[in-house]
């Protein structure tokens, strides 16, 4: 088996995140989300994936260079943005017989992709509630799939498209066309005319699946894969009076000082230092070389390499980026008073997170003066500051 990647995408829906990285290495436990996919391919056999690149492909090409947990990486890039389909050919010279094709920004559990192997062809399938936002295959009285319906305006199933598809080289033989009124090549496309004549299984998934279109994705994603750690690892040093509870991974190099607690799953990189007296709550993951402060709480969020969170700041639900300094008694409302999910702007438009709890969402290279106020849901762009004691009450765009 082989696999082919998507990550030729510029995201612009987990703005601001990827202003300044490409999606595939945005972080969840700590690892770029592309890593985890690749372990996820070797823990089922793949060998040999292909990874198609385009925005920031350079970063991507960099960290993971000529290969990544056993597999060997072969990078081709999707010059003009013109759908999944379109970058499938631009591969379809290096591929042999069998292979996944996965997107990037989703996150597959190992226990999907080894059954997944076991069909000749195969569509990751999910059941969802809301049938009219997704790609929705139709069974035929055989169990195969007989047809794959982009957002059905009347009800035909349930289940939607998920992480990917099984498939072989037959895929090329259908020429790469569009579907009526779409501007650009979708694979749903090409699998619709191969159910014709061959059968291609609805693989229901067992495990998780993860997409992370938005920002608020990336925590949805953290808290269901942070409960896959069964044991605590703790490589650092935990000083005399600070408490740990439940499952810490913590990495080396990393001081937890006196009057600290941690209350897992909580996952730490290497050469931070927590506290004195910090509080960090479940599933929250630090990067390396972070330092949370003296009285500082952190909960449920993802705090990514080189972040400073200065002392007395709360930071609930929330996603801070590489190298952010934020001031002393900075504070996040994460709830609104009316209890409603929290929405944030994209794109002029307020877009419900489905989160009842959602923070901040702060780029990379922010620094926020002190005293700091942040609504729920508000996002701070790359290399924006705040003044002290500023409220912001919108975007810092």
């Amino acid at each position: 088996m082989q696999a082919v990647i998507l990550a030729a995408g510029k995201s612009t829906r987990t703005y601001p995140l990827t202003l300044t990285k490409p999606k595939p290495l945005l972080k969840i436990l700590n690892k770029p989300l592309l890593a985890h996919q690749l372990e996820a391919l070797a823990g089922c056999g793949v060998k040999d994936a292909i990874i198609i690149v385009g925005y920031k492909k350079e970063m991507i090409i960099d960290y993971f260079k000529e290969s990544y947990s056993g597999i060997k990486l072969t990078y081709v890039e999707q010059k003009e943005q013109l759908g999944t389909l379109h970058a499938l050919h631009q591969v379809k010279h290096l591929l042999k017989d069998r292979f996944f094709v996965m997107y990037a920004d989703d996150m597959p559990h190992l226990i999907d992709l080894k059954e997944a192997v076991k069909h000749k062809y195969c569509a990751a399938l999910m059941e969802t509630k809301t049938p009219e936002r997704f790609g929705i295959a139709k069974i035929n009285e055989e169990g195969f799939i007989c047809d794959i319906v982009e957002k059905p305006k009347e009800f035909i199933g349930n289940l939607a498209s998920a992480w990917g598809y099984v498939l072989d080289t037959k895929i090329f033989d259908y020429p790469l066309e569009k579907e009526e009124g779409q501007k650009e090549y979708f694979i749903p496309t090409a699998v619709r005319k191969l159910c014709k004549t061959e059968k291609v299984f609805p693989l229901k998934l067992k495990g998780y699946w993860l997409p992370t279109g938005y920002p608020w994705d990336l925590l949805n994603a953290n808290e269901v894969m942070i409960k896959e750690i069964t044991e605590s690892k703790i490589e650092g040093t935990v000083e005399e009076g600070a408490v740990i509870k439940g499952i810490a991974v913590i990495g080396k190099g990393t001081i937890v000082k006196s009057g600290s607690y941690i209350e897992g799953p909580v996952v730490i990189g290497e050469n931070c230092v927590i506290g004195p007296n910090g509080y960090i709550r479940g599933s929250t993951s630090i990067g390396n070389n972070c330092k949370i402060g003296n009285a500082v709480e952190i909960k449920n969020s993802i705090i990514m390499d080189n972040t400073h969170v200065g002392h007395l700041s709360y930071f609930g639900d929330s996603i801070l980026g590489e190298n952010v300094n934020i001031g002393a008694g900075t504070i996040t409302a994460n709830l609104k008073h009316d209890n409603e999910n929290v929405k944030s702007m994209y794109n002029n438009v307020l877009v419900d997170s489905g989160r009842r709890k959602l923070g901040a969402i702060i780029a990379d290279n922010v620094h926020t003066g002190i005293n700091t106020s942040i609504y729920p849901g508000r996002k701070i762009f790359p290399n924006k500051t705040t003044m002290p004691g500023e409220v912001v009450k919108k975007d810092v765009e």
